[in-house]
């Protein structure tokens, strides 16, 4: 027997503007399982643990998985939740026997505690472990990555797609460098360079646009000796803290000063297209105005509702393009989803096919996208909320949106749901009965991963900006403890591009 590693998942990134703290129901309304469970659920899906066993297996390693866990992107994570996902990790490592730690992390956690989810981990299994046992962490592309989480783990490699389709990938990238490290073939460590942005300006899309070279030149990089991974990170710009932004993160050995300059020209060819935006976001009645007239024989016309995202910790119950939507009378269309736990409460006890009037969304926060919106409705389904994806990024994997139903509203079929999730599969539609490859408009609460699954289907694509948690529009946001100055909150002038030597490169 090879090896005996420490593997865990965790995963929440935290939108520090959202009303709704992520307790531990949250968790375990998203993922929640110890050991054994998920590895059975995990290992042969898309995931970084996934990509971990690829390695063990043709290593001949002893893997000693603590637990799998996830929310959906949320407010602040309790302190109570936090200790509840960390603790077992944390004595897990405690208790020693373990030669190397490899942990599938976001990378934008923010407990009600402090502003460095990761870091604070990682500091506390340290605590237990010493500095010498190596430490290797995969994270999401959009991590807010801090200059303690670099200090901490030897080895820092993120996906390199967005849509995200690449865990598994990245997992076994990740547990490959640490492999090399346990057996004393390398000595890696991670630095990191970072532009003063909140965020790289198209969040990072790797579809099209500037990233695609980036990425070719990191994968350039990476082919010299002393290079193990480069990563460009776009960031996460929700989340009010210090250390938000992008940043590139170099993991190797030898000549750090080269590194860093590699980093550093990454780093400022971010700040250079800082006004390259590839998205236009429409207005809602600009994006129905298009859907009431739109026609194609190639597919059906995706609006993404870019600021609703669920996945970016926003509400899911705007309700300014549906209304918008129904205003300009558009028929032989879905939406989804609306997030409103009260309205499914009162519609599962009623028979499929009543008419109903109710008010739908808009509740938790009428003056973000909109508030509840007055419809009278057909009750078409009535579900438990469960699907199983099988697309590019959730292929294989169970996920729910907690007791959820079906209403159609003059044209529009609406999904309305208890649990916001964002848009990223089409079985997300088709488990309860709407088939949107038949439908001439899709609207979807999404920003980016919809396309890996939608693209496909669509025969037009356009982005709107419902005013919603997630919106563009940074200068509305009541940011307070980020870095000053930031771009775009500063337009001109200046830039920052810091690098962090976290180690000595010896």
């Amino acid at each position: 027997m090879g090896f005996r590693v420490l593997t865990a998942e965790v995963f929440h990134e935290t939108n520090t503007f959202s009303r709704l703290h992520t307790d531990e129901k949250a968790f375990r309304n998203r993922l929640f399982q110890l050991g054994d469970a998920a590895v059975a659920e995990r290992r042969h899906a898309n995931t970084e643990l996934a990509g971990f066993f690829d390695i063990a297996d043709a290593r001949d390693w002893e893997i000693d998985h603590v637990l799998s866990a996830a929310a959906g992107p949320s407010g602040y994570v309790t302190r109570t939740a936090f200790d509840w996902i960390c603790d077992p990790i944390v004595e897990r490592a405690r208790e020693g026997n373990h030669d190397g730690i490899l942990l599938a992390l976001h990378g934008a956690m923010v407990p009600d505690f402090c502003d460095d989810g990761e870091g604070e981990l990682l500091q506390r299994i340290r605590a237990m472990i010493g500095p010498t046992v190596p430490i290797a962490v995969s994270l999401d592309p959009h991590a807010n990555v801090t200059q303690l989480m670099c200090e901490l783990a030897d080895i820092l490699v993120s996906f390199k797609t967005y849509p995200h389709v690449d865990m598994r990938d990245t997992g076994r990238q990740a547990a490959d460098i640490l492999h090399r490290t346990m057996a004393g073939e390398i000595k890696p460590r991670t630095i990191m360079v970072c532009p003063a942005m909140l965020k790289e300006v198209n969040g990072g899309r790797t579809d099209i646009g500037p990233m695609i070279a980036r990425l070719a030149k990191a994968r350039a990089y990476e082919e010299q000796q002393d290079v193990f991974a480069v990563s460009v990170n776009a960031g996460f710009a929700s989340a009010d803290i210090a250390e938000v932004g992008p940043s590139i993160l170099i993991t190797g050995q030898g000549g750090f000063s080269a590194h860093i300059a590699f980093a550093k020209e990454l780093s400022d060819d971010i700040w250079a297209g800082r006004h390259d935006v590839l998205n236009t976001y429409l207005t809602v009645e600009k994006a129905a105005a298009l859907a009431s007239s739109y026609q194609s024989a190639e597919g059906p016309l995706i609006i993404a509702d870019y600021a609703d995202n669920p996945g970016g910790g926003a509400y899911g119950d705007s309700t300014t393009l549906l209304e918008a939507m129904l205003l300009a009378n558009i028929h032989d269309a879905c939406f989804g989803p609306i997030v409103d736990a009260g309205a499914v409460r009162a519609l599962g006890g009623l028979c499929v096919g009543s008419q109903v009037s109710l008010d739908l969304g808009g509740k938790t926060d009428p003056l973000i996208g909109g508030g509840p919106l007055h419809v009278t409705a057909e009750l078409v389904l009535v579900s438990d909320g469960h699907f199983t994806g099988d697309g590019p990024i959730m292929g294989g994997l169970a996920g729910s949106f907690g007791p959820s139903v079906v209403i159609r509203v003059d044209g529009i079929e609406i999904l309305v749901t208890s649990l916001a999730r964002q848009m990223m599969d089409l079985q997300q539609f088709k488990a309860f009965g709407i088939n949107p490859q038949e439908k001439r408009v899709v609207a979807l609460k999404s920003m980016q991963h919809f396309r890996a699954a939608f693209e496909p289907i669509a025969g037009q694509i356009i982005v709107c900006d419902s005013g919603a948690l997630c919106t563009p529009n940074y200068a509305g946001i009541p940011y307070r403890n980020v870095r000053r100055p930031i771009y775009p909150l500063e337009q001109h002038g200046f830039i920052q591009s810091k690098p962090f030597r976290t180690h000595s490169p010896a």
